[in-house]
């Protein structure tokens, strides 16, 4: 294709010719025919001197006395031209002596492929280079640290898509467009999410989502208004929910995810821990006998600015923090405030289960009622994260936010 400038649309056609031609005969009928059909401006010759369209490509293939074929027009004018010249080509009728038609397969979009393909190159460019020089201080980088941990992101099916772990025994999927938003997800506290990877669905997601609930959480853009069009055709969505306009699902922050999805599920992961030295346990498991909680009341928090607190506990926190920002980890601390553990969040309640000397638990995400039935049957006395889900009353647990300590946003 000879130098046409920016190329911005490539108009595809097929023919069917009842003769045999040559690729010649082509390009002389779509020239000859749409010529002055459309206004001197318009005729194709004029517009190739001034390089809005380029070379025509032709491609023939000729069987007993008929010629099939496709033709490829590069076009750099605006889509009203491209597409007046698209009907100009249908009218065609003839090919030299034979009966021929036309038909419009359709227009591409150049500049669009191109966006794809660059920004797909770039975040290839950008993993390979975080995974060589991983920073905690870099939110992408981190995000990349993230996705490396073992229980936390996985593939599925045969076109291996991205997905947390959490997928295959969750009543929820959460349908999410590529890879980085299902690792946003997970450091949200989400574990349940797959990534449908473009508008083609593949059929894995119609397997996986069989019998489940489905929400679809996609990009508060136009192209995730098309890519909810196909899902619907394939999928029975219960929830959709999108990022802020003009936002994508992976540019998120984690309490931007937490309040999109707070009505529709609870996060699947808990979050972040700081260590400790052991002591005896005095865990509350006889009161869990019969699977029933024995407190009553509102969990121990203010609903001011700032808790009051023990300075020594505060001080302890304040510690731990930098530790476990952001980092989907929790750290858990004895009654000395040394610490005992630092686990992902995903794995906090079931080693909880399994710990002595416990008393305070710090974590990189969301206070759920589950993560507090498991942190008050291991003897715990204080909790505090990013967030609190709707808990039920406890006197003998403190629950703090960060912010209600006087630390983080």
């Amino acid at each position: 294709m000879p130098n046409t400038g920016i190329v911005k649309y490539h108009v595809k056609l097929k023919f069917e010719v009842d003769g045999i031609v040559e690729k010649a005969d082509i390009i002389g009928a779509i020239f000859g025919q749409t010529e002055g059909l459309l206004g001197p401006e318009m005729n194709l010759n004029e517009l190739q001197k001034v390089s809005k369209v380029g070379r025509i490509e032709v491609n023939v293939d000729t069987k007993s006395n008929t010629t099939k074929g496709d033709a490829l027009l590069p076009m750099s004018t605006d889509i009203s031209t491209a597409a007046l010249i698209s009907a100009a080509i249908e009218s065609i009728d003839k090919v030299g002596p034979f009966q021929g038609k036309f038909l419009l397969v359709g227009i591409d979009d150049i500049r669009a492929i191109k966006k794809k393909i660059i920004v797909d190159r770039a975040k290839k460019i950008i993993q390979e280079w975080a995974t060589k020089t991983i920073s905690e201080g870099e939110e992408m980088l981190r995000d990349v640290y993230d996705a490396s941990k073992p229980g936390k992101l996985t593939t599925f099916g045969k076109a291996q898509l991205a997905c947390g772990t959490g997928v295959f025994d969750s009543p929820y999927i959460i349908l999410v467009e590529g890879r980085a938003d299902v690792i946003n997800l997970l450091r949200a506290g989400f574990d349940n999410s797959i990534a449908i990877e473009g508008a083609k669905i593949d059929e894995t997601i119609t397997n996986l989502t069989s019998g489940k609930k489905v929400i679809a959480f996609l990009d508060g853009d136009r192209a995730a208004d098309l890519i909810l069009k196909e899902l619907q055709g394939l999928v029975k969505i219960d929830k959709v929910l999108r990022a802020p306009a003009g936002k994508e699902v992976e540019e998120c922050t984690p309490l931007e995810i937490s309040d999109i999805l707070k009505d529709v599920i609870e996060p699947t992961t808990e979050q972040y821990e700081v260590p400790v030295q052991h002591q005896k346990s005095t865990k509350r498991s006889k009161i869990y006998e019969n699977n029933n909680l024995a407190y009553q009341g509102a969990p121990n928090f203010d609903n001011g600015e700032k808790a009051k607190d023990d300075p020594q506990i505060t001080s302890a926190i304040k510690e731990a923090y930098p530790q476990i920002n952001e980092t989907l980890e929790a750290l858990i601390l004895d009654n000395s405030k040394q610490v005992l553990l630092k686990v992902p969040v995903s794995e906090l309640i079931k080693r909880l289960d399994s710990l002595e000397g416990a008393r305070y638990l710090v974590m990189d995400g969301i206070i759920t009622q589950r993560l507090i039935d498991a942190a008050y049957k291991a003897g715990i006395e204080y909790v505090v994260g990013h967030r609190m889900a709707e808990l039920k009353k406890s006197p003998e647990i403190t629950v703090r936010t960060f912010e209600q300590i006087g630390i983080g946003n």
